[in-house]
């Protein structure tokens, strides 16, 4: 039983929430700082839900990538790529992951109910809360199977966006904030980035399989070049939210992050992807420009006080 568990934390990839957690709990910062609102029960009862539909996207993502996960292990697998290789090394039966899916959707979906109607968060609390599952677990499953459709990345910019920092304010105020919106910008593209760029090292074992990702429709130079340009566009709506309420504070935090992504940039530009290492450190850093970003916003409202344009 202990060996099971363990596999099954291994397949639930628990370093990866915190591209989820973190905007969530920056849409609740927003609402204590900016409306005064702001309830313990309500984030802890809503973060489990954010928590059920990301583990729910991911057990779907074992089950339904055996293929290429199979193909990226045997083709070399970086830290990235590949999921987690729980399912596709038969470590435990590909039914579990199935299973394991069902039981977060079913456990997030009780959440949501509590949230709307014992919480009385409004009455958007549900339909937003089932477009996050709609969409996270239809991104590896058919029919729709988003992320061979070329509208996967779009769909993950939206989850890991607008959808958490938006949602968050609002079971906590029922109302929604101009702000946010502007916020999430910035933040949903930088994870349209990180799913980009962890395309590559599976770009093979996808294109062989049949895994139409972005970067296998466009092919991995003009994958780079989107990169390079998401990254521009990611770092001018970042300045953008200054001048639309976010606190001037984030914007000295962000710099660590900036440099990084910089980096990361200057590296595909070089074409420095081509090298196994150097694509698995690209990776890294494209993932810590995105929780960077979150993190900037997230201190900069908790500290408060006048850093405002």
């Amino acid at each position: 039983m202990g060996n099971n568990f363990k596999k099954i934390l291994i397949m639930s990839r628990p370093p990866f929430h915190i591209v989820g957690i973190l905007p969530f709990g920056l849409g609740a910062m927003m609402a204590y700082r900016l409306h005064g609102d702001f309830s313990w029960l309500i984030f802890i009862v809503s973060t489990l839900a954010v928590i059920a539909i990301m583990l729910s996207t991911y057990y779907n993502g074992e089950y339904y990538d055996i293929k290429e996960d199979r193909l990226s292990a045997r083709m070399g697998k970086n830290p990235f790529s590949g999921g987690s290789q729980v399912i596709a090394q038969s470590q435990l039966p590909r039914t579990a992951a199935r299973m394991a899916s069902l039981l977060s959707i079913g456990f997030a979906a009780t959440m949501g109910m509590v949230l709307q109607f014992v919480l009385e968060t409004g009455v958007w609390t549900i339909p937003l809360g089932l477009a996050g599952i709609l969409f996270g677990y239809f991104y590896s499953a058919p029919p729709f199977r988003w992320v061979s459709r070329g509208v996967g990345e779009l769909m993950i910019g939206f989850c890991y966006g607008w959808l958490p920092i938006n949602v968050s304010y609002y079971i906590q105020t029922q109302d929604f904030l101009p702000l946010a919106s502007w916020i999430s910008i910035p933040v949903g593209l930088s994870i349209i980035n990180v799913i980009l760029i962890n395309e590559f090292p599976d770009y093979e074992p996808d294109r062989i399989s049949g895994k139409k990702t972005l970067a296998v429709r466009i092919g991995k130079q003009n994958a780079a070049v989107l990169y390079l340009c998401i990254f521009v566009l990611t770092w001018l709506f970042f300045v953008v939210s200054f001048w639309k309420g976010a606190p001037l504070l984030s914007l000295y935090i962000s710099i660590p992050f900036m440099l990084a992504s910089l980096a990361a940039a200057g590296a595909v530009a070089l074409k420095k992807y081509v090298k196994p290492q150097l694509l698995a450190l690209i990776c890294g850093l494209t993932i810590l420009v995105n929780i960077g970003i979150s993190l900037s916003y997230l201190i900069g409202f908790a500290a408060g006080g006048d850093w405002y344009l």
